[in-house]
């Protein structure tokens, strides 16, 4: 059973489910529930493999109401809305993981990433270490020693030391890479010109984006092709990088103090409850009542 605390970005495994399985699977009212079925097989197989005593599930609210989009509103504009079909789904994934006994959170002015920054936080605080379970390299940049990187799908796991041969980057530098690069996902521009090679020789030689602006002329004596042009380009664009870089990093503060990431024992009726209003029972039911009846009632202890 692990001490560590389980933090997991439930949006990057929700997607999944609706694009990998078949919107043919529907409940008792006619609705997809695709996505809530493969993200609740998810979710009891990362308790069935790791049997977490702390773990927390955070969602995403904030899809136009961020903070972000206060500091630069195009952030975000070039993605749609997810449709009804798989905005209904959200809430029974939300009820699920509550009822298995795992504390769930949202807020309409931080995302998932935020969630999980601050829980990071906060644990390691408390002499716990972390692993994030996601597929988004941008919360690689929460990870401390100790921690770990899980793309549970991917059946990747990286600790700390190797996330920059992963990625390319320490964790610490990685929002400094993001605002650099931008990231057309969540419609953040960056610097023109600037790729993830050149980034990744920049970080490796400043040790912040703050510091390569304090001695942006030594840009030109570095072995990259172009390095006056990068040179000109970092210069021309020094607001919209210092821009990017508040879009790109974590926040880590958000109010979410006391919050309880132990698991508590699942309830069962509340469960049930959910898989009926989804119409679906065989595997997921069975499974739920397997858990309930090897938690009985007690909680999980080292």
């Amino acid at each position: 059973m692990s001490q560590a605390v389980y933090l997991i970005d439930a949006s990057v495994w929700i997607f999944r489910a609706w694009f990998s399985i078949s919107d043919a699977m529907t409940g008792p009212g006619g609705m997809p529930v695709n996505a809530f079925y493969g993200y609740a097989g998810f979710l009891l197989d990362v308790i069935d493999e790791e049997n977490p005593i702390n773990m927390a599930v955070a969602f995403d609210e904030s899809l136009t109401s961020s903070y972000r989009n206060e500091i630069f509103p195009a952030y975000k504009a070039n993605r749609e809305l997810p449709p009804p079909e798989l905005e209904a789904q959200f809430g029974l994934c939300r009820r699920f993981t509550a009822a298995l006994g795992i504390s769930e959170m949202a807020s309409p002015r931080y995302e998932a990433d935020d969630i999980i920054g601050t829980l990071a936080r906060l644990q390691r605080e408390q002499g716990r270490s972390c692993v994030v379970v996601t597929r988004d390299k941008d919360l690689t940049q929460v990870m401390k020693p100790g921690d770990e990187f899980w793309d549970y799908s991917g059946r990747r796991r990286l600790a700390y030391g190797q996330i920059a041969n992963a990625f390319g980057v320490l964790p610490e530098r990685m929002a400094d890479f993001l605002a650099l690069t931008g990231d057309p996902v969540d419609n953040i521009p960056g610097v023109p010109g600037v790729g993830k090679k050149t980034a990744t020789v920049l970080l490796t030689e400043f040790e912040s984006l703050e510091h390569l602006y304090q001695d942006l002329p030594r840009v030109k004596e570095l072995p990259l092709r172009g390095a006056a042009r990068i040179f000109d380009k970092l210069s021309q664009h020094k607001e919209d990088a210092m821009l990017a870089r508040r879009l790109t990093v974590i926040a880590d503060d958000m109010p979410l103090e006391g919050v309880n990431v132990a698991r508590s024992a699942p309830n069962l009726e509340l469960l049930l409850e959910v898989l009926d209003e989804a119409g679906l029972g065989g595997r997921l039911r069975r499974r739920s009542e397997a858990l309930h009846a090897a938690y009985a009632g007690e909680p999980p202890g080292p």
